[in-house]
């Protein structure tokens, strides 16, 4: 057994860190083999919307880390609320019949932001937790309505729901299903509404009704008695930014109440801001039955998540349900919940949801499409401050590249190497700034996304 322990240290060179990285750590969704080749790259610190690897070079941070530094980096004022409950009461969990201040003053401000049909809420601590929540409650919600049948979810390909065994199953993508076993039973798909790969001659508005009635198509092969839910994120995150077209949310939402079909949306990346409303489905005008988060409620400072159910949904589990037999250790931990009430406070005082709809949110979508006289570029969409530039081979006809991802990957890299987090998926290059990000952050970040379309464009004509 160990008995040694040294501290932490923070002034190792990039070169050590590199090695200890690659002798001990297990990175997700990597490559183990390449990435030890290769080495990773050291974050150290951060500030505003900038990070800082270790040797000292500034990055700007296009993707708000996962989707959820909302609020950028370095807020003294969540490290203050963090430090001051953990003094409180650092941990209690909320089994055995108890609560604790956190998650019972969270739980109202989450109550108050929602949409007006929700007022209940089930921690957990991350998005994925969060989804095989809802596989749980759904379930459970139609065996306590006496219709046990009711077990399909159905969900879109290319989505992503998190990366746990049902979170995983409910996902789309293919990539994943390839390993272990993936879908579970009961989980089907149909295709998701990205008009620029599928839409062929249709005009968006027509697309979006032909991609809505996918869904009637499959509830009516599986059969109506046999669906419990549809869970879909309002705009797909991982997959692409995948922007529906306005036609598609108004006819999913009438299919599903036509079959009695649960709506499930999962917020863990529009949620919080990201498109300029607390909830993604608040942009859309919809009325979900379940709704999952969890990112930028805390501004990823810590990790914390959760379910918001429909009243109607709530008042069943409540009233029908006995004992719910599900949890987590850390669900509504208190430590957590405490940089979360800060973070919503400090979004209602900085107004910071305003200032994506009405501001930064428009500002950062026109310069984006400035982009569209790149050779490279086919389409920009995006809503807030969330975004994609899709590169092809061919603007006019939408062609793609004959290798996909190749375009993708050189994109990436030379944005990171000229000072920018930019996701590459596939071909599409993917952005979602903390919501902090100054006008003149934004040009700056348009210049670099500028120069590393131009070093692309120059690295596919040499290969």
């Amino acid at each position: 057994m160990k008995t040694d322990t040294a501290p932490l240290r923070t002034t190792r060179s990039h070169a050590e860190y590199q090695a200890l990285d690659a002798a001990h750590h297990l990175h997700p969704f990597t490559d183990f083999k390449a990435l030890q080749a290769r080495g990773a790259r050291v974050i150290t610190h951060g500030q505003g919307v900038y990070l800082y690897d270790a040797d000292g070079q500034r990055i700007l941070d296009g993707m708000a880390g996962l989707w959820c530094v909302n609020l950028g980096y370095g807020r003294s004022e969540l490290a203050h609320a963090a430090a001051q409950q953990m003094q409180q009461l650092a941990y209690y969990n909320n089994f055995f019949n108890t609560s604790h201040p956190p998650a019972i003053e969270l739980a109202q401000l989450l109550a108050q932001i929602a949409p007006p049909n929700m007022s209940r809420v089930f921690f957990t601590n991350s998005g994925s937790e969060a989804n095989d929540t809802v596989v749980r409650m759904v379930r459970r919600y139609w065996q306590l309505c006496r219709q046990p049948e009711r077990q399909i979810i159905i969900s879109r390909n290319n989505a992503y729901h998190g990366s746990t065994i049902a979170s995983a199953s409910l996902g789309g993508m293919a990539a994943m299903h390839a390993q272990g076993g993936l879908p579970i039973a009961g989980i089907e798909h149909i295709e998701q509404p990205y008009w620029y790969a599928h839409g062929g001659r249709l005009s968006p508005e027509q697309f979006g009704l032909y991609a809505a009635g996918w869904l009637r198509s499959r509830i009516e092969a599986l059969g109506p008695q046999r669906v419990a839910a549809f869970i879909a994120e309002p705009i797909q995150g991982a997959g692409g930014v995948i922007v529906p077209p306005d036609s598609y949310w108004p006819e999913i939402s009438r299919i599903c109440e036509e079959f009695d079909i649960l709506l499930v949306m999962d917020e863990v990346v529009c949620g919080f801001g990201r498109i300029g409303h607390w909830f993604g489905s608040q942009h859309y005008g919809l009325q979900p039955d379940l709704m999952s988060f969890a990112k930028g409620l805390s501004s990823g400072y810590l990790p914390i998540g959760g379910v918001m159910l429909a009243d109607r949904i709530a008042d069943v589990l409540i009233e029908q349900g006995g004992e719910f037999n599900h949890g987590f250790t850390t669900s509504g931990h208190p430590t957590c919940a405490a940089v979360a009430i800060e973070n919503i406070s400090i979004m209602h005082r900085e107004k910071i949801i305003d200032r994506v709809r009405d501001d930064i949110g428009p500002y950062f979508q026109r310069r984006l499409r400035e982009l569209l006289d790149h050779e490279l570029v086919g389409e920009v969409r995006g809503v807030g401050l969330l975004a994609a530039i899709q590169m092809c081979a061919d603007k006019r006809h939408r062609t793609p590249f004959a290798q996909a991802g190749e375009a993708g990957v050189l994109c990436r890299d030379h944005s990171f190497r000229l000072g920018l987090v930019m996701r590459a998926v596939d071909d599409s290059m993917i952005l979602s700034p903390p919501l902090v990000i100054s006008h003149q952050q934004v040009d700056e970040l348009l210049q670099i996304v500028r120069t590393a379309l131009d070093c692309t464009l120059k690295s596919l004509r040499h290969s």
